[in-house]
């Protein structure tokens, strides 16, 4: 697939703010995650020289491609705020017109902005201005579900000169809840010539199958569903290529699971990474036998040896990667 002059595989990492950090990004390229985004970064704290906004800026040259990801709601701050991040030399930037979260749209920016046309075309043409690189951009179908208007939005974002689409296919007020409308991601990939990119309810290879058959979209977008499971970009791919693919046995878990924690240690400490750790050993983890007695501990843990020691514990219980992940 082609963004503009950049060309990119079709199994991307969706993304998440929250969780998909540096380390994360990299493991999941790893597994053959096509392309990834940097964490949702606001474009007021980014040309106010936040700390916060400008760490979330930084990538390592094996995530590429990567696009940093930008929200707000006043064109002149986002355009400035591209100028800001294109510095960073990514390969694209996108702009978030989807996030659903309360203090997001309590803003005005986000999914809110899916009632603004015009303001997500002011938007769109001021970043698409402001730099050289491809402009993407994240959508939902709608905000309710009497106002689905994402092949509205999705004609006038082409019009604005963004390259390529991503569609969520949930409205703001359904948030992550029912089952995503492919059939409107459908209705979008129809109604642009720009590559449209599928998101929501992409967990599985077979998932990411009836996706491209289903909406003819050009790639797919896996969020929650990499959660403790990095490798299913490597089975979406072979999958779809109609080759077999064998889940990690649990020694091979551990491996991974500790690859992913010292890319984090590396970039944070060994205390501060270990504690954003937590959620993602509770994911990497979660259904396996023995697991249960561990989970109140797995949240509390402060130091790498702390995350062996129960590792081990689980082996002893004879845990198996197939309890959840089979």
């Amino acid at each position: 697939m082609r963004i503009g002059t950049l060309e990119t595989g079709r199994i991307f990492l969706a993304p998440l703010s929250g969780v998909a950090d540096s380390s994360f990004r990299r493991i999941c390229r790893r597994f053959g995650a096509d392309a990834v985004y940097s964490e949702m970064i606001s474009s007021a704290g980014l040309v106010k020289s936040n700390w916060r906004s400008k760490a979330l800026l930084e990538f390592h040259e094996d995530e590429r491609p990567i696009g940093l990801q930008l929200f707000g709601r006043d064109p002149v701050l986002m355009g400035e705020a591209t100028v800001l991040a294109a510095e960073g030399a990514p390969d694209f930037i996108d702009i978030n017109f989807s996030c659903p979260a309360g203090k997001i749209v309590s803003r005005g920016a986000g999914a809110a902005l899916l009632r603004e046309p015009d303001v997500i075309g002011h938007i769109a043409r001021t970043v698409v201005r402001a730099t050289a690189k491809p402009v993407t951009a994240k959508i939902r179908i709608g905000w309710d579900r009497a106002q689905i208007n994402a092949v509205q939005i999705a004609r006038l974002l082409e019009d604005a000169g963004v390259q390529a689409v991503s569609v969520h296919g949930r409205t703001w007020e359904q948030g992550f809840r029912e089952t995503s409308s492919w059939d409107v991601v459908g209705e979008v990939k129809r109604a642009v010539q720009v590559p449209v990119i599928l998101s929501g309810d992409v967990r599985t290879a077979d998932d990411a199958r009836r996706a491209f058959e289903q909406t003819g979209c050009d790639a797919i977008m896996v969020g929650r569903g990499s959660f403790g499971r990095p490798w299913v970009f490597a089975e979406i791919r072979e999958t779809l290529a109609g080759r077999p693919y064998a889940a990690p046995s649990f020694p091979e878990l551990v491996k991974i699971l500790f690859e992913h924690l010292d890319l984090g240690i590396a970039q944070f400490g060994e205390r501060i990474a270990v504690r954003r750790f937590r959620k993602h050993l509770l994911w990497y983890t979660k259904g396996m036998r023995g697991v249960v007695r561990l989970r109140s501990e797995m949240g509390t843990v402060v130091a790498r040896e702390d995350v062996a020691s129960m590792l081990a514990r689980l082996e002893e219980d004879g845990a198996q990667v197939e309890d959840i992940h089979g």
